[in-house]
């Protein structure tokens, strides 16, 4: 079993990564968005991403943070 730091050490790079990935989804949506002047006609899987970001940047509930991840990304 891994300790704290393993798990840090083990998966930051990976997690790094897909972080990254969300970042620059989110600025070419915007990117779009200034040049055409217009948001999406339907935003709900946006909107999805965003709630998911706060499910991640907090922990203040008794459900692991995957479980609500899963039933917030099974709305769209």
């Amino acid at each position: 079993m891994l300790d704290p730091q393993q798990v840090i050490d083990t998966y930051f790079l990976e997690n790094r990564h897909m972080l990254l990935e969300l970042a620059a989804f989110l600025d070419r949506y915007d990117v779009v968005v200034a040049r055409q002047g217009e948001h999406a006609a339907n935003e709900e899987k946006l909107a999805v991403i965003r709630q998911s970001l706060q499910v991640l940047s907090g922990n203040t509930s008794d459900t692991p943070r995957v479980e609500q991840l899963l039933e917030l990304l099974a709305t769209v």
